[in-house]
């Protein structure tokens, strides 16, 4: 399905039903809105593994600004560079929710996702009613990153990872899945799955992620103390790309209240990856608690 959106046409799926009838009436479930990685890519990776949550929540989807099925020709403003920025990204999950008559949506973003979500947390207080941070970070630190690699698959690996991080274009894209990808996760040895359902634009990516992208001047550690909702932080202890020193780091920003840092061991970027039942169990968790 599509609607347009700030001048953007963006797809989105939803799977789950928002009322649930019973005996004495109507239930409300919340709505739990997923923002995926990249940027670049598109919401097909938290298919089916999100399925599993309808029995607690109201799921949708939603190919960001750009990406995966909201990219290309003909949609509209989200085809233009300009608008790829976190802010624009950002004021694109409020506008959908506006579109849609989501009201107090629970609003995941896993790796980009995630600075998504800590900008749309930021730019519109009160808005959500709880944020969950998937395999992310408040800023991102390269020598951090190429440490984690190392650890992960030795000098190789590391220098692949310089290579590509260092200046990241559309050229260095397929390279770099060929070398680094497999080290994102510790189940999957070729690689994220469903990565051959993914519609991917890589020239997002570069725009964002390239030398002078956005991707290294955004830094949200000042800012987090700002965010007035109970937060959940999921975090591998394998992870190459957000390693779990920047969970910890992000953690340590977020203002005193029922906030939750879980750090799953074996698991790389994207926990619900490695483990999905301990990954859905914290978030049907952290779902309930929000009443």
């Amino acid at each position: 399905m599509y609607v347009t959106v700030n001048g953007a046409r963006l797809y989105f799926d939803v799977e789950g039903a928002g009322l649930v009838a019973e005996p004495d009436g109507m239930r409300q479930r919340p709505t739990l809105l997923l923002l995926h990685g990249g940027p670049g890519f598109d919401h097909t990776g938290f298919k089916p593994c999100f399925s599993a949550l309808t029995d607690t929540a109201q799921i949708v989807y939603l190919d960001q600004r750009g990406q995966g099925r909201s990219g290309g020709p003909g949609m509209g403003t989200g085809s233009d560079p300009g608008t790829w920025t976190l802010d624009q990204w950002a004021d694109d999950v409020r506008g959908f929710c506006d579109a849609l008559g989501i009201e107090r949506p629970v609003v995941l973003g896993n790796s980009f996702g995630g600075f998504v979500a800590q900008a749309y947390a930021l730019r519109h207080p009160g808005h959500t009613a709880g944020l969950i941070l998937s395999s992310t970070a408040a800023r991102m630190d390269l020598e951090l990153i190429l440490a984690a690699f190392e650890r992960r698959g030795g000098p190789a690996a590391r220098a692949a990872a310089e290579l590509f991080w260092s200046d990241v274009t559309t050229d260095a894209l397929a390279p770099y899945q060929r070398d680094c990808m497999a080290l994102y996760t510790t189940t999957h040895p070729h690689g994220l799955p469903g990565g051959n359902r993914t519609t991917v634009r890589p020239e997002v990516l570069a725009h964002f992620s390239g030398k002078v992208g956005e991707i290294w001047r955004m830094d949200f550690r000042d800012r987090l103390g700002e965010i007035a909702c109970p937060v959940l932080v999921l975090a591998g202890d394998q992870d190459p790309v957000t390693p779990w020193e920047a969970a910890e780091e992000l953690f340590a920003r977020l203002p005193p209240g029922p906030n939750q840092l879980r750090r799953f061991p074996h698991c790389g970027h994207g926990v619900f990856r490695d483990d999905p039942d301990a990954a859905l169990e914290a978030i049907r968790g952290f779902l309930q608690q929000l009443g």
